[in-house]
């Protein structure tokens, strides 16, 4: 019934096992009100906040303003829980609904007590280490463990010189650039060329075999499959919205929050998308089955692939994930006419 908590925490008392003193949030006020007013009208009420301990907390203060109010008196109150806004998934809750959770409050109390005892002191020290993303109560320990990690890399980090070769070339006045990877036979690494020496020994072969000239002795075209990649989560929506779109995390999710705005409203734009911020790309068996109905109608089953383990990517793409739209099937080298200059730039291993 609330996305967020309807009530503010004070500091916590010590004197009294830490307990909490809460008071209702200004902006959300209108929305309780509206809550007890609808429960003056009904005889069953349904808390369906999101199944973790942050909305079995909301549903808990909800259900503790509405007894403030006496709007509960002789009505049933009740805690329904559903992974999925599907009809069968709602029908099943309401079917099978139970009471709050104090042991779920309890543990939400108790982080919240954390924040006002160690985190909120905490987060701006771990913030300005990480240019200040991600100030909620969640990412505080990930961050400080991220930072941790990187400092002990940073101390254990020894540098080591190493030289790559480069062609800048053009075709059809088209410049780019060509990398050397093998040498008299032999496939560099990444530290094949360790010094400024060998640099020199490398570029200066070159220079006189190839006597300014470069040619392409061979083009390889390969076909490649390559899979739908996954849906976004709220993490792989930010990653590409920063690399691809240049946006900051916070804007994202603003674009994000209006398009999902957008898909409910009486006229959705094309600009829609469905709720943001999860951590899973699971699809439920009936929209599964409803999805894969509705291609074999319109398609036909030529266009159904066989089903497998569910919307999963493969290891290796959910680690580093991609937009189908961002590479082509094949790509093959273009062909130099004539190599215009040779670079070589040092760098040392991170």
């Amino acid at each position: 019934m609330c996305a967020t908590s309807c009530r503010r925490p004070a500091p916590s008392i010590p004197d009294d096992n830490f307990r909490m003193k809460y008071e209702i949030i200004e902006r959300n006020a209108k929305h309780v009100d509206a809550i007890a007013k609808a429960v003056k009208d009904a005889d069953t009420v349904l808390l369906a906040t999101d199944p973790d301990r942050e909305g079995e907390a909301i549903a808990w203060h909800l259900s503790e303003i509405l007894k403030g109010k006496r709007v509960l008196k002789d009505k049933t109150l009740k805690r329904v829980v559903f992974y999925e806004i599907t009809e069968g998934a709602v029908k099943d809750a309401v079917k099978n609904p139970r009471d709050i959770s104090m042991e779920l409050v309890n543990a939400q109390q108790a982080r919240r007590a954390l924040d006002y005892l160690v985190g909120f002191n905490l987060s701006p020290c771990s913030g300005r280490r990480s240019g200040g993303a991600c100030r909620r109560a969640g990412c505080r320990a990930r961050r400080l463990r991220l930072i941790v990690e990187r400092e002990i890399e940073i101390e254990n980090f020894k540098t080591r010189e190493y030289w790559s070769i480069h062609f800048d070339s053009e075709k059809a006045k088209t410049p780019f650039t060509a990398k050397l990877t093998h040498f008299r036979g032999e496939k560099l690494d990444q530290f094949s060329v360790g010094d400024a020496a060998r640099n020199a020994e490398v570029t200066g072969f070159l220079e006189t075999h190839a006597k300014g000239v470069a040619r392409v002795s061979e083009i390889e075209k390969k076909r490649k499959l390559r899979s739908p990649a996954p849906p976004f989560t709220t993490s792989t929506l930010q990653q590409e919205a920063v690399r691809k779109l240049g946006f900051s995390t916070d804007r994202a999710m603003k674009v994000a929050q209006a398009s999902t705005k957008a898909s409910h409203s009486a006229r959705p734009s094309r600009a829609s998308s469905t709720y943001m911020r999860t951590d899973s790309v699971s699809l439920s068996k009936e929209a599964v089955s409803e999805i894969r109905g509705y291609i074999t109608k319109n398609y036909g089953s030529d266009y159904l692939r066989r089903p497998r383990s569910p919307t999963r990517a493969p290891r290796r793409t959910r680690r580093k994930p991609t937009r189908p739209s961002a590479r082509p099937r094949s790509r093959a080298p273009r062909s130099p006419s004539r190599p215009t200059s040779t670079t070589s730039s040092a760098s040392s291993t991170r």
